[in-house]
């Protein structure tokens, strides 16, 4: 920890530099990297973990879940076997689903056909997405639910701002005219044709709405019917389109759907019928043929890593096979690959540990709620409900210790030891399926989005609930021999960011059940308003490299990140009222109140590329790590305070931000 601190540096002129200094110094990018953090360092131990669990010789799966893991693992490191199939794979699927241009011959002149198996079992997103989860405002049934989509690049700025990014795009067109001629194309019909494709995908980003116009949950939700879907985008036969992507299930144009993009569906069904049906065919085998190119041979790999080179920086890929496959793996298997990863390494008592301080750093939100002197004595009673109700679920889902819930949960997945490729296809035939399965059925509280491994947490706006994997509850965030300062710094404040957006200016719209509704007084909307006005202000006034942040686009974050770090100090000084100081460490020369604002900050000590930290910028929700640490601070009176900071220094110019 020591370490990793900058003690040249001044606290109260940049608290990132004196936290992080010595950390940013120690750790260059590592080669193949386009950024290094905390997150990326503890995901390496647990994949370097994982890795030796599936490769272990003596490997005993206590479910059928867990051997198919194994399975997986195993067809994806059999790199012999995917050289020897080259591409051979897709071009039998391409020939499969009736032929891409690019390529050779196409016979299915039929729009239709093509959209519904491209994005059916093969669940790639053309045009639009569709999925079935809990409908936003009645949260305890699932509903099918359409958005935007369609998009290849990180962001609809990176086709629209072409000055900015003429180097991505130049890259992006060399990458689909390699992929083409790979799959059998001739050179200068693909680069004709690859282009047109870029040109329609530019169209899509043309129509499509930026992340920071969409924050308003309330404004873009519409439910409508299949029939009155049909009546907005003619271009696509809905109830067709959505049976065959549901099927078996029996659809009639009654059923329900929910948009989040109204108008975009209505402009994307003018799009497609005005254009050419052969290039909207291209198009849509080419959303296909991006999503199957990781389980092909080297020299797909290669041009992607050209591609990832230009968007990213990173230099060409020096990630070892094995961890491409863990991840893989994770995203494929990942609950079984969690029972295993658990098994291994999770001290159950850290479980309780966990409750405790959830409920530690919720009471002292409550009790901030009682001082602010914004909010309506009807909505606070009504948060204060909402802050009793949101439930936790720490470590991991209890079904993946069941082996027979385990293996009911991947029943009907195929993974076959020697066809990586067809272990992908059977894969999104698979998730096809259990999307389709969860239609008729309540919304599963026990149902997690994020596997037991991952290095993250996350609140669930329609559950009202908050999930802290196993992967997180480590060291630098969490460890039984810290003292407390700097537990309540590290997983502390991660429980009272996720807390928050419980009350950011998304969660803030869903009430104590989950559901989308208007449950606050007007005066406190409008006060609640004005406040996330100055925060929004505040981190757009933030650069990296010349470029601002977008306050917009960050605001749940931001609002997020300062309740919990509020609520979680909050917590940690009534902890030690109970409990009387903790010695001080040795050593590190200071207070225990500034080791937990170090601790804090240690969290998000990173680097970056210049490639990455625009994609950042354009693309992420959260601020970059950076402006999460000196923009929170800065409106924190309880660091001034500790760090002596003077009225008109960086870290306290005397204007602060709160809204919680």
């Amino acid at each position: 920890m020591v370490e990793a601190m900058d003690r040249s540096a001044d606290p109260c002129q940049d608290f990132y530099q004196f936290a992080c200094g010595g950390w940013i110094r120690k750790n260059p990018l590592p080669d193949g990297r386009s950024r290094w953090s905390t997150f990326n360092s503890i995901w390496e131990q647990n994949q370097a973990l994982l890795k030796h669990l599936l490769e272990n010789g003596t490997f005993n799966g206590s479910s059928e879940a867990e051997r198919k893991t194994q399975s997986y693992y195993l067809s994806c490191l059999n790199t012999q076997k995917i050289e020897e199939l080259g591409a051979q794979p897709l071009v039998d699927l391409i020939a499969k689903i009736g032929g891409w241009n690019m390529t050779g011959p196409w016979d299915k002149d039929n729009f239709m056909e093509v959209l519904k198996v491209v994005s059916g079992p093969y669940r790639a997103q053309p045009f639009f997405s569709v999925g079935v989860s809990a409908d936003p405002k009645n949260s305890n049934s699932n509903v099918i639910q359409v958005d935007q989509s369609g998009l290849f690049l990180p962001s609809r700025d990176y086709y629209l701002n072409k000055t900015a990014n003429e180097k991505v795009l130049m890259a992006y067109l060399d990458y689909m005219v390699e992929l083409g001629m790979l799959l059998g194309g001739e050179k200068s019909s693909t680069q004709l044709q690859m282009q047109q494709i870029l040109e329609f995908e530019t169209a899509l980003a043309n129509i499509t709405v930026p992340q920071d116009q969409r924050r308003d949950e309330e404004k873009i939700y519409h439910k409508i019917t299949i029939a009155e879907l049909q009546l907005l985008a003619p271009a696509v036969d809905w109830l067709d389109y959505l049976s065959s992507s549901l099927s078996p299930l029996d659809l009639n144009d009654t059923e329900p759907v929910v948009l989040y993009a109204r108008e975009y569906l209505q402009q994307v069904s003018d799009l497609i019928n005005k254009t050419d049906r052969s290039l909207l065919n291209n198009y849509m085998m080419w959303t296909l043929v991006q999503k199957s190119v990781a389980s092909l041979d080297q020299r797909f790999e290669n041009a992607q890593d050209k591609l990832l080179e230009s968007l990213y920086g990173t230099k060409k890929s020096c990630t070892p096979r094995w961890q491409t496959c863990i991840g893989n793996t994770d995203d494929t298997l990942g609950f079984a690959l969690g029972a295993l990863f658990v098994k291994a390494t999770f001290d159950k008592h850290s479980k309780e540990i966990a409750e405790e301080m959830i409920n530690e750093i919720r009471s002292a939100f409550k009790e901030a709620l009682d001082r602010l002197s914004w909010m309506d004595d009807q909505t606070r009673r009504a948060a204060k409900d909402k802050a009793d109700a949101i439930y936790d679920m720490i470590g991991f889902p209890e079904f993946i210790l069941d082996p027979k819930e385990l293996d009911d949960v991947y029943d009907g997945y195929e993974v076959s030891d020697d066809s990586f490729f067809q272990n992908m296809l059977n894969f999104y035939n698979f998730s096809a399926r259990v999307m389709a399965d969860q239609l008729r059925k309540s919304p599963n509280k026990d149902q997690w989005s994020m596997t037991p491994p991952t290095v993250n947490a996350y609140y669930m706006p329609t559950k009202n609930g908050i999930v802290f994997p196993a992967g997180i509850l480590q060291a630098p965030f969490y460890a039984r021999d810290h003292p407390k300062a700097l537990n309540f710094g590290g997983i502390g404040v991660v429980m009272g960011h996720e807390l928050t957006h419980a009350f950011d200016d998304q969660g803030r719209e869903y009430d104590k059940e989950g559901n989308l509704r208007p449950w606050w007084q007007n005066s406190s909307v409008e006060a609640f308003r004005k406040r996330t006005e100055c925060m929004v202000d505040q981190y757009s006034s933030y650069t990296v490299n010349g470029e601002h942040i977008n306050g917009k686009q960050t605001l749940g974050e931001n609002i997020a990140d300062n309740g919990g770090l509020k609520a979680a100090y909050h917590a940690y000084r009534s902890w030690v009222q109970k409990n009387g100081n903790e010695k001080t460490l040795p050593a590190v020369n200071l207070t225990n109140d500034q080791l937990f604002f170090v601790g804090f900050a240690q969290v998000w000590c990173s680097v970056r590329t210049p490639e990455s930290a625009h994609e950042g910028l354009v693309t992420d929700p959260h601020s970059p790590p950076r402006y999460r640490v000196i923009g929170t601070l800065a409106n924190s009176p309880d660091f001034s305070r500790h760090f002596s900071c003077p009225v008109g220094s960086t870290m306290n110019s005397g204007k602060r931000c709160e809204v919680w």
